[in-house]
């Protein structure tokens, strides 16, 4: 579990220093990442956490769809604050110079606090259990474009690498502390009355519409791209991998 919490906080982190190196400016090199990190979440989401949710509530299965629907629309909520940095957007904007963007910073914490939440270690829990860290390198994978473009969106308006940074750290423990909570705080709660599957499909549903936005952006006016294309076809077979490891 703690290699977890330090591969989701030092993503964030290598991430954002990326922006040290690469123009922020020149994003064409994201594209693939991004086709290949939304068909990987789009593919476990299929395969592994409704299923998983589904199955820990065999009397009630309804009850998770209603918690996937608001996952969904929850996240379309959050992306008015965030501005689609959760699939690297980069805003170029300079009206709001020297001015920390608050709402964005606290939409990506709460997006990326429950997506670290449900993973739990527990022999209890079969499907998020047994592929804890494939589920651990799907988040990873979709922080990257975030971390990137969160970056690029504050050293545009605190033009200040080391100013920017304690926003990019706070990121970057919202996923571990998610964790922390999920396994240490209210793990007996979560096991109890179904509240574990309800999350699953909470953030299933999040995932869907993260997942599936990244891949309509990618195409977005249908054309062939053999490269987004590959990589989207990587990341679902890498995904469907995890049942034969």
């Amino acid at each position: 579990m703690w290699l977890s919490v330090l591969m989701l906080f030092s993503t964030v982190l290598g991430a954002g220093w990326l922006t040290r190196l690469v123009p922020t400016a020149r994003t064409t090199w994201m594209k693939p990442l991004l086709a290949f990190s939304g068909a990987y979440l789009f593919t476990l989401t299929i395969t592994h956490l409704l299923p998983e949710a589904l199955t820990l509530t065999p009397h009630n299965t309804h009850r998770v769809g209603y918690f996937v629907l608001a996952g969904f629309f929850g996240q379309l909520l959050l992306e008015v604050f965030s501005q689609g940095v959760e699939h690297g957007h980069i805003h170029h904007q300079t009206h709001h110079a020297g001015r920390v963007p608050y709402l964005l910073l606290s939409a990506l914490v709460i997006h990326s606090f429950f997506e670290g939440s449900i993973l739990v270690r527990n022999p209890e829990t079969e499907g998020v259990g047994q592929n804890f860290y494939a589920i651990t390198a799907g988040i990873a994978l979709h922080h990257i474009p975030a971390a990137f473009a969160l970056m690029a969106a504050l050293l545009m308006r605190l033009n200040s690498f080391w100013r920017a940074l304690p926003y990019l750290v706070l990121f970057a423990l919202a996923a571990p502390a998610g964790i922390i909570v999920s396994n240490y705080v209210v793990l007996d709660e979560l096991l109890s009355n179904g509240w574990y599957a309800a999350l699953l499909g909470l953030v299933a549903g999040n995932f869907l519409h993260v997942s599936t936005t990244i891949l309509f952006e990618t195409s977005p006016d249908h054309h062939l791209n053999v490269r987004k294309l590959v990589a989207t076809l990587i990341g679902a077979l890498l995904a469907l991998a995890v049942d034969w490891v």
